[in-house]
Order: C-alpha cells, then structure tokens, then sequence
C-alpha cells in the first residue's frame, strides 16, 4: 500500500485528520490498519489494552454487561473518535465490553506508541484530551437517557447517531443490535420500529433501517442527541460531518408520544 494511500485510509478518522501534518507524521509509522467485523469483541469488560483504534467505517458500542446477563450502551464510537484510550490512561484495563456494530476497519496503535505521543506532542495530547472530555459528556448524557427516556425516543436516537457515523442510507441496524443498544427486549425493538414505520420516519429491510423523514426522526429523538452533538460540537469543531442538516429543536407536541421503557 502507498503512503499516501496509507494517509488517506487513516484520515478517514476524524481524530486522525484533525492533528498538524508533523503530528500525523510522527504517528502514522505505528498505525496499522485492521478490521473488525459485525460481532466481534474487541475487548472484555476488564481485559488488559494493548491497543488503541481509531475507526474509520466501523461502528462499536461500549457495553456495561451485568449479572444478569442483561447489558445496555454506554457510549458508541465512529470515525469521530478513538476507544481504548481512556481506560488505558491508568489501569489499561476495559471498564467495559467493546464490540462491533457495523462492520468497517480501524486504525490501531499500540498503547506504549500513543502514551509516547501524549508525551512528546501536545498538539496530539490536546486533540485528544479535548475528545475525551467529549466523550464525558456523552456518556453522562446516555446515562441520563437510559433513564428518563421512552424506548421510541432513544430508538430514534440510536437510529440517528449511528446514521451519523457511517455513509450508508441503508443503516446496517438489525433488530437485536438495537436492543442491545438500548438494553431491552428484541420484541420491543421489533414493536418501536414498527410504530416507526407507520409513521413514516424509517422504512425498514432485510438486517437495515432507512430514514425516511430525518426532521420527523429528530423531533421523536429525545433532546439526548442534539446535547451530545452539541457537546462534540463545542469541544471539538471537527466532528463527524452530517449527511443532512440537523433540524432545530421544536416544542414537544402537547400530545403524549409513546412512554413505554
């Protein structure tokens, strides 16, 4: 693969594409780019980290899994972003379980390079910090919606963010990945979508959604998705890029919208 082949494949990720062209030179040596298939584990909760990834295509939730077998999304990661990193700043143990949700490839870099980085370049060291406080916010934010908010509220959320961080119309999102996002049964997921559809807001295929009416979809969404963009806005102006514009928050309708959890 040529270098500048290389380069473009790796600045696919934000992060990546966001650091001073000395920055990049100096870290691109130590990236290899990998893939991570639909499914696959790229971590257990509490396994050692080696390695850092940036993705490019790739979607992966970060999954809080309890004794009961039971999980629920903590955080998601997309080409905005980096995983592996924050864990790895003290312990280098995964505070969760990292998996797959849209099959794509990744940047990866091992952690002794990246901790080398954080050292010797403060441009790297700021990007990256600035992310994490991002990342902060977001995942206060999802705490707060795993909460309070309805299953179709969040469903549209999940629908919309991972819309966000792929270029694909026909979302990748089968019914079991939704409920693994948002931590209840397939059955519920698969009565949401539907009310979803009749609504016009999504039509759905074999193992996809499709937005069909993106301001429909964000108006259902809870305020959740517009506070985490807002906040990666904020803190890091170059964020994922939006396939649409993002609608503007209206009032709620005086009608009550489906509260089932």
């Amino acid at each position: 693969m040529k270098n500048g082949t290389k380069a473009a494949i790796h600045r696919t990720n934000q992060l990546l594409a966001a650091l001073e062209p000395d920055d990049y030179l100096w870290l691109e040596p130590h990236l290899e780019v990998v893939d991570l298939p639909r499914g696959k584990v790229v971590y257990q909760t509490g396994e050692s980290l080696r390695y850092s990834y940036f993705p490019h295509d790739a979607v992966v939730s970060l999954v809080t899994v309890l004794r009961n077998g039971g999980s629920v999304e903590m955080a998601v990661f997309g080409r905005e972003s980096v995983f592996g990193f924050v864990s790895a700043l003290v312990t280098r143990q995964s505070f969760g379980r990292y998996v797959t949700l849209i099959s794509g490839t990744a940047s990866r870099v091992a952690l002794d390079r990246l901790s080398e980085a954080l050292e010797k370049r403060p441009k790297i060291r700021r990007v990256l910090f600035r992310y994490t406080e991002a990342l902060l916010a977001q995942t206060l934010q999802t705490v707060a919606c795993n909460a309070v908010h309805s299953v179709e509220a969040r469903c549209c959320r999940a629908i919309l963010s991972t819309r966000d961080r792929t270029d694909k119309d026909d979302i990748p999102l089968t019914h079991e990945t939704l409920a693994e996002m948002l931590g209840v049964q397939r059955s519920t997921v698969s009565s949401v979508t539907s009310a979803l559809q009749r609504m016009g807001l999504i039509s759905q295929g074999r193992g996809t959604v499709r937005i069909t009416d993106r301001t429909g979809l964000e108006e259902t969404a809870c305020e959740c998705y517009h506070a985490i963009r807002q906040s990666f806005e904020r803190l890091f102006p170059g964020g994922p890029e939006r396939a649409e514009p993002m609608a503007k928050p209206r009032p709620a309708p005086a009608k009550n919208r489906n509260t089932a959890r």
